[in-house]
């Protein structure tokens, strides 16, 4: 009677046992499996944050005061942009020199830049464009005298852009005036003398940018 008892002591020690051990199989796999750990609020990772690069703005040339930047958007998909308000741009006149030798003949350019806040449109044809060089009061030289054929041209600055004309206007250092463009000779202009030149885009004029001869 007694090895009875402890036979059956023993042998529901390793049911016990055994049940155990199934248990213990059967609940790693399922931690393995399901992860429960991960559906936990304050163990949940955040979303993951991608860095979206800046889109890099392309100066394109125009012939005559550039464009701003080109956008990457599909054109159809945008606004027509409005003409640029009073104060959007300034004008800078731009020489490759400040002081010329004898024979040295001054290129001028002007820089336009959109300091508003959205792009605009803005005419940037050889009809709105006016360069002046004045010595003092007396003004020698002016490109409107004599254009030739003057044009619109209509582009988009984007706001906070610069373009710049990609061809100097040469200076050949004799006055002008409207009714001398056909003339074979005109007044030279002295040389050593301090002179101003003036750059206008339409109504926008920009600050004197002295040079000498």
């Amino acid at each position: 009677m007694y090895r009875r008892r402890r036979l059956a002591v023993g042998l529901i020690t390793l049911i016990v046992l055994a049940a155990v051990v199934v248990g213990a199989v059967f609940g790693v796999r399922w931690l393995v499996n399901e992860k429960p750990w991960e559906n936990l609020p304050f163990l949940k990772p955040g979303p993951a944050v991608v860095k979206t690069p800046e889109p890099v703005p392309t100066i394109f040339p125009t012939g005559g005061p550039g464009a701003g930047s080109a956008s990457n958007q599909d054109p159809s998909e945008s606004p027509t942009p409005e003409v640029c308000a009073s104060g959007a741009l300034e004008v800078e006149a731009l020489l490759d020199k400040t002081a010329y030798g004898a024979d040295e003949l001054p290129q001028l350019r002007m820089k336009v830049t959109n300091v508003g806040s959205v792009d605009c449109l803005v005419n940037v044809g050889t009809s709105a464009q006016v360069y002046q060089i004045s010595s003092g009061v007396d003004v020698w030289w002016r490109s409107s005298d004599c254009a030739v054929d003057p044009a619109d041209q209509w582009n988009t600055i984007k706001a906070g852009q610069s373009a710049e004309t990609e061809s100097p206007i040469i200076w050949d250092r004799t006055r002008s005036y409207p009714d001398t463009c056909e003339a074979e000779e005109r007044p030279a202009a002295p040389s050593g003398a301090t002179y101003n030149l003036t750059v206008k885009l339409s109504d926008i004029a920009s600050p004197e940018k002295s040079f000498t001869l």
